[in-house]
């Protein structure tokens, strides 16, 4: 999961952007990027590892000159977290090309080898991403005008959908032209078109992952782009739209309303806050009709994505809910980050105890899911050194026991708890007396009391069904080895290694 920004204004977009990605720091902690279009046809790219405010200098933001800019905010899934696979990419040829991009591509390999061999395109990093850029390239360097029309566009677009597969949301730049948007025929990733009008009536248009980038910097909400489609606005605001894909189904990715989106956002016509209300209704409703035995003093979320979630399962129950855990808010989302070490770490550092809601009192914590289970147990650990007698656990989400591939990092079945076992099995293993979990239809008809226009969700962390269609067991096979933790592990090694003997 990454955050994508991108602006076409005629005044200077670099502080929008730079505010638009502090609002999306929750969907990448690694590495923050900004590339802008300056007066003289020239980008100006500013990338490295870290969060929005600490890439970003004053020094920085002077440089990024230009009415036009992308911006991406990264979580490694694919290649590694070195500074090198950062984005934006832009190649040089053809007219000079940028791209930044949620998401991942499933047939990564096929297209590298496509590239070397029709284009002899050289692939400089591990990152999907800069395969994508190239591969659209190819695409565009087939157009016969200097000028790129909007049917040129598209047509570039359209081939570009049929050679990638997997999840993914791109905006794209294209230095003299515009800028481009699109979205996968699924509609896996989220991205939303926003507008404004500025003080001399000109029409200024926004991309985004979340519509909530598009609230901070003052522009209006149009629409999410929709499956397979792509939009294209010019540089002087002229905006075109055109569905690219074959038989495009929106299937958005269901985790997104779980875990990953902000609850101020809307996705495909769905309020994420509203969503997961219904989610602990629904929740609160199964452990009211399966748990009537259980004497539950406290509901307790753990903080903060099931907040709103264990308040509505508490009004369910009609027990007190109370906030039994204070946050750090300068430590990052746990879930994102790269490797296991660094999650488990930040646990500690994340969450504190008020023990005076746990001593003596039998508790219901509440998370938003259950993905490798370490820091469930370390968050039921502390639990039960503040004095709990007894522990139930409620997950909003069923039990994840696949891997995701299409930009949510649970790579290998065999570091994620639920994988093989049963629900008694994960119980004792995090350490609680009792553990329930969401049904995957009351999670679905959850976010559809919201839209009911959304048939189908990608649920395949949940029932190993994957909405593409093209993922094998090999590929499956192929990124738990390139993408477990360990494997990650050796990557930095390797990469800090490089860039030690660099130095020298």
């Amino acid at each position: 999961m990454c955050g994508i920004v991108g602006i076409v204004s005629q005044s200077a977009v670099n502080q929008p952007i730079y505010n638009a990605l502090t609002l999306l720091q929750h969907r990448g902690q690694d590495a923050a990027g900004i590339i802008t279009i300056d007066d003289e046809n020239r980008f100006r790219l500013r990338k490295s590892n870290g969060l929005v405010n600490d890439v970003f200098r004053q020094e920085h933001m002077l440089r990024l000159q230009g009415n036009a800019g992308v911006g991406h905010v990264r979580y490694p899934t694919a290649g590694s977290s070195s500074v090198s696979e950062a984005q934006p990419f832009y190649v040089n040829s053809p007219y000079g090309l940028t791209l930044v991009h949620n998401g991942n591509l499933t047939n990564s390999e096929e297209l590298k080898e496509k590239l070397f061999n029709l284009a002899r395109r050289h692939v400089n990093t591990n990152s999907d991403s800069e395969i994508l850029l190239n591969i659209l390239a190819y695409h565009l360097d087939k157009t016969e005008h200097p000028h790129l029309s909007a049917k040129d566009i598209f047509d570039a677009i359209k081939a570009t959908h049929r050679d990638i597969e997997g999840g993914y949301a791109c905006i794209a730049m294209i230095i003299g032209q515009g800028m481009v948007a699109f979205r996968d025929p699924h509609g896996i990733r989220p991205l939303v078109l926003g507008k404004r009008v500025d003080e001399n009536g000109f029409t200024e248009y926004m991309f985004a992952s979340e519509s909530v980038a598009l609230d901070i910097v003052g522009f209006e909400m149009v629409r999410d782009v929709l499956p397979g489609e792509a939009i294209y606005v010019t540089f002087d605001g002229q905006l075109f739209a055109q569905q690219c894909a074959n038989n495009p189904i929106l299937s958005p990715c269901i985790f997104e309303y779980v875990y990953f989106a902000r609850p101020d956002s809307y996705i495909d016509g769905v309020s994420v806050y509203a969503a997961r209300v219904h989610m602990g209704e629904r929740l609160g409703e199964k452990i009211a009709r399966e748990w009537q035995d259980l004497d539950i003093d406290v509901v307790i979320p753990i903080p903060e994505t099931s907040n709103d979630i264990a308040l509505r399962i508490a009004h369910c129950l009609n027990k007190p809910y109370r906030q039994g855990f204070v946050k750090n808010r300068y430590v990052g989302r746990t879930f994102i980050m790269p490797g296991q070490t660094q999650r488990v770490s930040a646990v500690r550092h994340k969450l504190n105890t008020i023990s005076s809601e746990f001593k003596d009192k039998n508790v219901l914590l509440v998370d938003d899911s259950i993905v490798r289970g370490t820091t469930s147990k370390q968050i039921v650990d502390m639990a039960r050194a503040a004095g709990a007698k007894k522990i139930y656990f409620a997950s909003a989400a069923p039990e994840i026991r696949y891997p995701n591939v299409y930009g949510i990092d649970m790579p290998t079945k065999n570091e994620l708890i639920a994988h093989g076992r049963t629900v008694e099995e994960i119980a004792e293993l995090i350490g609680v007396d009792k553990l329930i979990f969401q049904d995957l239809e009351a999670l679905t008809s959850a976010i559809q009391q919201e839209n009911q226009a959304i048939k189908f969700f990608d649920c395949s962390v949940f029932t190993g069904e994957y909405v593409t269609g093209t993922v094998s067991e090999s590929y499956l096979n192929n990124i738990a080895l390139q993408r477990s933790d360990a494997a990650k592990r050796k990557r930095e090694k390797d990469a800090t290694n490089l860039e030690i003997h660099n130095e020298r």
